[in-house]
């Protein structure tokens, strides 16, 4: 009964209320836990970059029945972090340049959210692009990740199709600043090659129908344009990283391609000893302020519809009936 009583007598009392719900917002953003589980330390101290093609080529549909090279992309992408549990991931995507979209976090839900709108360059601006594009950005953010924590091995995961559209050879994609632990090259795409749906800039939907294809007008003919993988590229640039390269297809098992893709370098490490981990409690405050607020919210509400508004005052000013002193005086001498 005692419990009870306190449970309500801080529901009805405004003060209490908030200041418990003060209290546990700061229990959750302190970040309470109990010594417990483990995190191998083989993924836990890991540093995983995604290098990611983003050229109109990556959208060819020639990904399984009639799908874009995206989605596997983004399906590997996943299954990728998934698993390396622990590890950081940053994201790194190219067209005719590098740009870093994600940098190094342990959260994926972000890298998920980052993974899920890739779309293709606009195509108005694809002026021909290397597949060594993101060299630079690449090189910058391996060297800070190297000089921030040597101890943690690079590994760099490059997904693309290997087709070159400038007309200069492509640079190495890494330059000489050391090697990275493992990775892979993923290669999508066929010989057959896949039509191109346009990217206009606005709300990009390639599943939409009434999207057009990219025109190829070369030769003096309109016809639609077609892009092939190029898999003697990406054997190079697996060459350059010295990682495996591996040819992706839609239904592909993703524990093939994680096999392959971990270097020897690190297989022996994976029976190095657990890392010490901990079971997190924030989320019973966070639930806890989060009932509260509810509380908090549907009071306000019913004090905001208890106002009422107040009709206009309409002030008058009473009529008093004055006589003037010089008429009463007269009056009364009338009288007498």
């Amino acid at each position: 009964m005692t419990g009870r009583r306190s449970v309500l007598r801080i529901a009805k009392s405004p003060w209490l209320r908030r200041g418990l719900l003060v209290t546990l917002l700061c229990g959750a953003i302190l970040r309470p836990g109990l010594p417990g589980g483990s995190a191998e330390a083989a993924t836990a101290d890991l540093n995983v970059f995604f290098v990611v093609d983003t050229t109109t080529s990556m959208v060819a549909e020639d990904h399984g029945n009639g799908a874009p090279r995206m989605d596997g992309v983004r399906q590997d992408i996943m299954a990728i972090a998934e698993g390396l549990p622990g590890a950081r991931f940053s994201v790194i995507t190219f067209d005719t340049k590098g740009h870093v979209r994600m940098p190094l976090t342990t959260d994926t839900l972000a890298l998920e959210t980052i993974t899920s709108v890739l779309e293709p360059q606009v195509t108005s601006y694809a002026r021909g692009s290397s597949i060594t594009a993101a060299r630079q950005v690449l090189g910058e953010r391996l060297a800070a990740a190297r000089d921030s924590h040597p101890e943690r091995p690079l590994l760099v995961f490059y997904l693309g199709d290997g087709e070159q559209t400038s007309g200069d050879e492509p640079e190495p994609l890494v330059p000489d600043n050391g090697p990275v632990a493992g990775g892979a090259v993923l290669g999508y795409g066929t010989e057959a090659g896949g039509r191109m749906k346009e990217n206009t800039g606005r709300d990009y939907d390639g599943a939409a129908q009434g999207v057009p294809y990219v025109q190829d007008r070369s030769g003096g003919t309109t016809r639609d344009a077609v892009s092939r993988i190029d898999e003697g590229r990406l054997r190079e640039i697996a060459g350059q990283l010295d990682v495996p390269y591996v040819h992706r297809a839609a239904g592909d098992p993703p524990a093939a391609m994680l096999q392959q893709a971990r270097p020897g370098a690190l297989e022996h490490t994976q029976d190095a000893e657990s890392l010490p981990g901990r079971t997190e409690l924030y989320w019973v405050f966070a639930a806890g302020a989060f009932v509260l607020g509810l509380l908090e919210a549907g009071t306000l509400f019913r004090r905001v519809r208890e106002l009422r508004p107040l009709p206009d005052a309409v002030v008058t000013e009473p009529r008093m009936a004055t006589r003037s002193p010089h008429r009463s005086h007269m009056a009364g001498e009338k009288v007498q």
